[in-house]
């Protein structure tokens, strides 16, 4: 008998090896590689940038973003958007001309765009440092294994799309999955799920530990809408297992009576490009309104759904095993393509019939055959045990009444301005939505409390089940890639290990001063944003 030929594993050496090319990644690649170090960045998907490409979640920053301390970086980050825009598309004067563009204008985000919109965006970033070599982008890899040798990690195994492993050794090396796999992999302390209030102390913290309570997992996708034509997707086969929950009932996170949001309060038509659009469905992530763009042009708006009723809450993704998270995962999307379906047949109509068969979906808009998303929006990943864990009570208003401000952090490395929110998840329950103060982000939640040379770049860092949403979002995961690629750039150049790098008084400011002298970060909030009220949009537009 012959055995069948074991694939050949291939090697390969980097100054930093960054796993996953969500926006924490791509951000923690982009710095360590500004500052002139060798970067291997992977991602299991053929679209780099996360949660606002493969996933097909736009920004979904507020109106105060415009105005308070963000990084350059991530500001750069919108603006290119924008100016992608301006450069390539049709739009109207007014539009144009608008400081503040938002190409979807939708109800949700200040910014929000097709997923291959942002793509293109982070195309463009990569690009130099593509061309000048000191960073290789390894698309369709996922990482199967890791080597730790005592406290490092040694190096991490790829699957690549030949069949062919890849290892990747480097001195630092950087867990920017989603699910913070690497953590799995190495055996680098973590958790899972929901603390226990006792562990944690946060208010809102369950008198029990669940590390299987998680955040609902969704499958996003792009629909437009056709008046007169007839786009039905076959019935699911498990479309009788999920019909009997949905309705475009919806009911807020923090508790509250259900309401009714339907998917249009009047044809979609009516409502010109400079009015406020209307608070129903289609609006909530539209991420194309037709109506900023000359008359003629497009034949309809893109709207990506990503609502509760497509919150899948059956089955948790981490700390229940690989065959686990594949049904999850599987059905996620089959509940998803069931509300797509119940939307085009059975869904009451702002006319009052039955069904919208003119929904279309958009393969082209999500770069797959079906306009479902790459991956589904994940919201929660394993996190590290931390040298210091960020919680929810040293953050939220509610909390901190009487305070000025949220806890300050002597070891800041940026700053955020955010809210907790979890939607009802696989422990059940109800939801939860708590504003957040303007806080910093400190470098002790970003250390491991054994491992020296693995550090989290997403929603993987030192933070609880409560805390970690506030760290979540886009802005969040930029912030936090940044922080890192500038620390294992500063530990390389002056060969200390990041707990070094906090040790000491003397290290952490000069740290520091790299942070806020290079890359133009802000490390604490002015006075007058410290617990300033929400900026309205009328008042930015005033001051710009």
């Amino acid at each position: 008998m012959f055995a069948a030929p074991t694939p050949r594993t291939r090697e390969l050496g980097t100054d930093v090896l960054v796993v996953g090319a969500g926006l924490g990644g791509l951000a923690a690649a982009l710095t360590a590689a500004r500052f002139g170090h060798r970067v291997v960045l992977t991602e299991a998907t053929d679209w780099p940038g996360g949660l606002f490409t493969a996933q097909a979640v736009p920004l979904a920053d507020g109106h105060r973003i415009e105005l308070d301390p963000v990084s350059p970086g991530y500001r750069d980050l919108r603006e290119r958007i924008r100016d992608f825009y301006r450069r390539n598309y049709p739009l109207c004067p007014e539009p144009f001309a608008d400081p503040l563009l938002d190409p979807g204008l939708s109800t949700t985000g200040h910014l929000s765009h097709e997923p291959r919109a942002a793509l293109a965006v982070v195309q463009e970033l990569l690009a130099p440092h593509l061309a000048s070599g000191r960073l290789t982008l390894l698309l369709g890899h996922r990482p199967i294994a890791a080597q730790p040798d005592g406290d490092r990690v040694a190096a991490v195994t790829l699957a690549a799309p030949d069949g062919e492993p890849l290892t990747v050794s480097a001195p630092y090396v950087v867990d920017a999955t989603d699910l913070g796999e690497l953590l799995a992999l190495a055996g680098v302390e973590h958790v899972t799920g929901a603390e226990s209030r006792e562990e944690t102390g946060e208010p809102h913290a369950p008198a029990v530990a669940d590390p299987l309570d998680q955040q609902p997992v969704s499958w996003v996708f792009a629909l437009d809408h056709r008046p007169g034509e007839d786009h039905t997707v076959d019935r699911p086969a498990g479309y009788a297992r999920w019909s009997g929950a949905f309705s475009w009932d919806t009911a807020e996170p923090g508790g509250g009576p259900a309401r009714s949001v339907p998917l249009f309060l009047h044809e979609p038509d009516d409502v010109p490009h400079w009015a406020a659009p209307p608070n129903d469905r289609w609006h909530q992530l539209r991420a194309f309104a037709r109506s900023r763009y000359l008359p003629g042009t497009f034949d309809s708006d893109i709207t990506l759904v990503d609502w509760e009723q497509t919150a899948y809450t059956g089955l948790p993704l981490t700390g229940a095993g690989d065959e686990v998270r594949a049904r999850a995962e599987r059905e996620a999307r089959e509940q998803a393509l069931s509300f797509l379906y119940w939307m085009q047949t059975s869904a009451p109509r702002h006319d009052g019939g039955r069904g919208y068969p003119e929904l279309r979906p958009r393969p082209d808009v999500t770069g797959t055959d079906d306009g479902f998303a790459k991956t589904p929006h994940i919201r929660e990943s394993r996190r590290i045990r931390a040298e210091f864990t960020l919680l929810e009570h040293q953050l939220t208003a509610e909390a901190r009444a009487g305070a000025p401000g949220a806890e300050t952090f002597t070891d800041s490395v940026g700053t955020l301005r955010s809210r907790i929110t979890l939607r009802p998840g696989t422990g059940g329950g109800a939801g939860l939505d708590l504003e957040c103060l303007p806080f910093q982000l400190p470098l002790g939640a970003l250390l491991p409390v054994r491992v020296e040379n693995l550090l989290p770049a997403g929603r993987n860092i030192g933070a609880t089940h409560l805390s970690a949403p506030a760290l979540g979002g886009h802005a969040g995961q930029w912030g936090i890639g940044e922080a890192v690629g500038a620390l294992v750039s500063y530990c390389l150049e002056h060969r200390l290990p990041p707990r070094a790098v906090r040790g000491s008084e003397q290290r952490l400011a000069s740290f520091q001063d790299r942070l806020s002298t290079s890359l133009g970060l802000a490390l604490d909030w002015p006075d007058r944003l410290r617990t300033g009220p929400v900026t309205s949009a009328g008042a930015l537009y005033a001051t710009l």
